[in-house]
């Protein structure tokens, strides 16, 4: 509005309006500001126990403890296993130590006391390891080895004859090596070959 206009107005008994005062600002809530940020850290907060601060933390942790125990696993068997195979060789190496001594005593047993006749002729058939064995003897010691008087040993691949006293001590030291010991109280089916007539063939004796 010009000067003049308003001067006119005022001169006319109008009154200049008064300009709103500015209304003054409003102080910030604090209050507000405080549980927003509280509501902030709060939801940060959960985001992280949510989420974890480094992902798959807890799975790898649990797939390690099943690796630690599945190698301790194998690693006791693998241990008891090599035990059973050292306790093998062990008895192995046991049973063998006693055949060798076995095996020496009977060889100083037999060194006076073997009948063999060299001259022997009538074959006298055993069965021993699941074959059909001979030995050569006389008649009479056909007749003392069927009255069982006499017995059969076997020592290095060789079937020696020897006394019933000798049989008995051979067997006390190494009961595998008896080949035939004859029970004269037996009937006559238990040894089909104690009579030269049923000899077995040479051929069949393997």
């Amino acid at each position: 509005m010009s000067h003049s206009l308003r001067d006119k107005l005022l001169g006319l008994g109008f009154t200049a309006s008064a300009k709103p005062e500015p209304k003054p600002a409003r102080p910030p809530d604090k209050r507000r500001d405080n549980q927003a940020a509280k509501r902030k850290a709060g939801a940060h907060a959960h985001g992280k126990a949510r989420h974890g601060d480094k992902p798959g933390t807890a799975p790898n942790a649990a797939r390690n403890t099943e690796e630690i125990d599945l190698a301790r696993a194998y690693a006791i068997r693998a241990q008891k296993e090599k035990n059973d195979r050292l306790a093998a060789e062990r008895a192995q190496q046991e049973q063998a130590r006693l055949r060798r001594e076995a095996k020496a005593k009977l060889a100083e047993l037999f060194k006076d006391n073997v009948l063999n006749d060299p001259a022997a002729e009538l074959a006298r058939h055993f069965e021993y390891g699941g074959k059909i064995k001979r030995i050569y003897v006389t008649a009479d010691q056909l007749k003392a080895l069927n009255a069982g008087e006499l017995g059969v040993v076997q020592a290095n691949g060789r079937y020696l004859l020897v006394s019933a006293q000798t049989l008995n001590r051979a067997e006390a030291i190494f009961p595998a090596a008896i080949a035939l010991r004859v029970d004269p109280d037996a009937p006559a089916s238990a040894e089909p070959y104690a009579d030269p007539q049923f000899q077995v063939p040479d051929d069949l004796v393997w």
